[in-house]
Protein backbone atom coordinates (compact mmCIF):
# COMPACT_ATOMS: atom_id res chain seq x y z
CA UNK A 1 0.00 0.00 0.00
CA UNK A 2 1.17 3.59 -1.14
CA UNK A 3 1.17 6.46 1.55
CA UNK A 4 -0.03 9.84 0.99
CA UNK A 5 3.10 11.08 1.16
CA UNK A 6 4.46 8.22 -1.61
CA UNK A 7 1.88 8.84 -3.77
CA UNK A 8 2.39 12.47 -3.96
CA UNK A 9 5.97 12.35 -4.50
CA UNK A 10 6.99 9.16 -5.59
CA UNK A 11 8.68 6.66 -3.19
CA UNK A 12 11.89 7.50 -1.20
CA UNK A 13 15.15 5.28 -3.11
CA UNK A 14 17.92 4.40 -0.34
CA UNK A 15 20.88 2.71 -0.61
CA UNK A 16 23.21 2.22 2.36
CA UNK A 17 26.38 0.78 2.21
CA UNK A 18 29.05 -0.48 5.77
CA UNK A 19 32.36 -1.46 4.87
CA UNK A 20 34.55 -2.46 8.42
CA UNK A 21 36.81 -4.40 6.52
CA UNK A 22 40.37 -2.62 7.44
CA UNK A 23 41.67 -0.63 4.55
CA UNK A 24 45.35 1.13 4.74
CA UNK A 25 44.85 4.50 3.10
CA UNK A 26 48.34 6.00 1.90
CA UNK A 27 49.40 9.59 2.96
CA UNK A 28 50.26 10.46 -0.65
CA UNK A 29 48.28 14.13 -0.90
CA UNK A 30 45.34 11.84 -3.15
CA UNK A 31 41.95 11.09 -1.96
CA UNK A 32 40.90 7.58 -2.14
CA UNK A 33 37.51 6.37 -3.12
CA UNK A 34 36.21 4.41 -0.45
CA UNK A 35 35.04 0.60 -1.44
CA UNK A 36 31.99 -1.29 -0.24
CA UNK A 37 31.03 -5.31 -0.21
CA UNK A 38 28.44 -6.24 -2.46
CA UNK A 39 25.38 -8.48 -1.56
CA UNK A 40 24.49 -9.82 1.53
CA UNK A 41 26.83 -7.59 3.32
CA UNK A 42 25.27 -4.21 2.42
CA UNK A 43 23.19 -2.68 4.76
CA UNK A 44 20.49 -2.05 2.17
CA UNK A 45 20.26 -1.80 -1.48
CA UNK A 46 16.62 -2.48 -2.48
CA UNK A 47 16.89 -0.19 -5.93
CA UNK A 48 19.56 -1.82 -6.98
CA UNK A 49 22.12 1.20 -6.89
CA UNK A 50 25.27 -0.49 -5.56
CA UNK A 51 25.45 -3.78 -7.73
CA UNK A 52 28.45 -6.10 -8.92
CA UNK A 53 26.92 -5.96 -12.44
CA UNK A 54 26.82 -1.82 -13.08
CA UNK A 55 24.78 0.25 -15.32
CA UNK A 56 27.60 0.72 -17.80
CA UNK A 57 28.09 -3.17 -18.41
CA UNK A 58 31.22 -3.58 -16.49
CA UNK A 59 31.10 -6.57 -13.97
CA UNK A 60 33.39 -6.03 -10.32
CA UNK A 61 34.98 -8.97 -9.81
CA UNK A 62 36.60 -8.18 -6.21
CA UNK A 63 34.71 -5.64 -3.95
CA UNK A 64 38.39 -4.98 -2.40
CA UNK A 65 40.91 -3.94 -5.42
CA UNK A 66 38.31 -2.21 -8.05
CA UNK A 67 37.47 1.41 -7.26
CA UNK A 68 34.11 0.39 -9.14
CA UNK A 69 33.17 -1.24 -5.23
CA UNK A 70 32.95 2.33 -4.40
CA UNK A 71 29.79 3.95 -6.62
CA UNK A 72 26.26 3.99 -6.04
CA UNK A 73 24.33 4.41 -9.30
CA UNK A 74 21.19 6.66 -8.59
CA UNK A 75 17.98 4.76 -9.69
CA UNK A 76 16.70 7.83 -10.58
CA UNK A 77 17.33 11.70 -11.06
CA UNK A 78 15.98 13.93 -7.96
CA UNK A 79 16.97 15.42 -4.39
CA UNK A 80 19.55 13.43 -3.28
CA UNK A 81 20.60 13.40 0.69
CA UNK A 82 24.36 12.08 0.92
CA UNK A 83 24.95 10.89 4.42
CA UNK A 84 28.68 9.26 5.50
CA UNK A 85 30.74 8.07 8.69
CA UNK A 86 34.31 7.23 8.27
CA UNK A 87 36.16 5.86 11.68
CA UNK A 88 40.18 6.46 11.65
CA UNK A 89 42.81 4.62 13.76
CA UNK A 90 44.30 6.69 16.26
CA UNK A 91 47.52 8.31 14.53
CA UNK A 92 49.52 11.31 14.33
CA UNK A 93 47.80 13.05 11.90
CA UNK A 94 48.46 16.79 10.63
CA UNK A 95 44.59 16.50 8.70
CA UNK A 96 42.02 13.98 7.88
CA UNK A 97 40.05 15.03 4.70
CA UNK A 98 36.83 13.66 3.14
CA UNK A 99 34.62 14.36 0.05
CA UNK A 100 31.35 13.36 -1.32
CA UNK A 101 32.17 13.30 -5.88
CA UNK A 102 29.72 12.70 -8.52
CA UNK A 103 31.39 10.72 -11.24
CA UNK A 104 34.56 10.00 -8.95
CA UNK A 105 35.83 7.64 -12.23
CA UNK A 106 35.30 10.10 -14.98
CA UNK A 107 32.62 7.74 -16.98
CA UNK A 108 30.52 10.89 -18.18
CA UNK A 109 31.08 14.06 -20.11
CA UNK A 110 30.71 16.08 -17.62
CA UNK A 111 33.65 14.19 -15.34
CA UNK A 112 34.54 14.41 -11.60
CA UNK A 113 32.54 17.08 -9.46
CA UNK A 114 33.12 17.21 -5.41
CA UNK A 115 31.20 18.29 -3.28
CA UNK A 116 31.10 18.94 1.01
CA UNK A 117 34.81 18.27 0.85
CA UNK A 118 36.01 18.72 4.61
CA UNK A 119 39.49 19.08 5.95
CA UNK A 120 39.53 18.13 9.29
CA UNK A 121 42.39 18.74 12.31
CA UNK A 122 42.27 15.22 14.05
CA UNK A 123 41.40 14.87 17.68
CA UNK A 124 43.12 13.05 20.52
CA UNK A 125 42.62 8.92 19.83
CA UNK A 126 41.01 7.76 16.83
CA UNK A 127 38.33 9.54 14.83
CA UNK A 128 35.27 9.45 14.03
CA UNK A 129 33.62 11.90 11.26
CA UNK A 130 29.90 12.66 10.15
CA UNK A 131 28.81 14.17 7.49
CA UNK A 132 25.29 14.82 5.08
CA UNK A 133 24.57 17.01 2.36
CA UNK A 134 21.92 17.70 -0.39
CA UNK A 135 22.57 17.29 -3.94
CA UNK A 136 20.62 16.88 -7.35
CA UNK A 137 21.44 13.56 -8.93
CA UNK A 138 21.42 11.78 -11.82
CA UNK A 139 20.64 8.57 -13.17
CA UNK A 140 23.65 7.63 -14.94
CA UNK A 141 26.32 9.60 -13.24
CA UNK A 142 27.62 7.70 -9.76
CA UNK A 143 28.35 8.77 -6.75
CA UNK A 144 31.00 8.23 -4.09
CA UNK A 145 32.55 8.49 -0.81
CA UNK A 146 36.70 9.92 -0.86
CA UNK A 147 38.83 10.02 1.82
CA UNK A 148 42.52 10.99 2.32
CA UNK A 149 45.07 11.46 5.55
CA UNK A 150 48.01 13.75 5.99
CA UNK A 151 50.22 11.76 8.95
CA UNK A 152 53.89 10.60 6.83
CA UNK A 153 52.35 7.19 6.62
CA UNK A 154 49.79 5.17 5.68
CA UNK A 155 46.56 5.03 8.12
CA UNK A 156 44.03 2.37 8.80
CA UNK A 157 40.43 3.41 7.95
CA UNK A 158 38.58 1.05 10.08
CA UNK A 159 34.81 1.72 9.27
CA UNK A 160 33.02 3.65 6.25
CA UNK A 161 29.24 4.47 5.58
CA UNK A 162 28.13 5.84 2.94
CA UNK A 163 24.06 6.31 2.11
CA UNK A 164 22.19 8.12 -0.69
CA UNK A 165 18.38 8.82 -0.25
CA UNK A 166 16.86 10.37 -3.10
CA UNK A 167 13.52 11.80 -3.37
CA UNK A 168 11.47 13.18 -6.07
CA UNK A 169 12.66 16.48 -7.35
Amino acid sequence: MVSGEEAATGPVLVCSLKVSAVRTIPDDGKYHLVRFPFGTAESSDEHGMHQVAQPDGHTVKDWTREDRAGLIWPARSGWGELYAMVQWESGNYSELRDQFVRDPLGFTDAGEDTTATDHRVPSPGRNYFTKTHGIFVKAGTPLGLRVAQRSGRSQKLLLAEFKLVIRDA
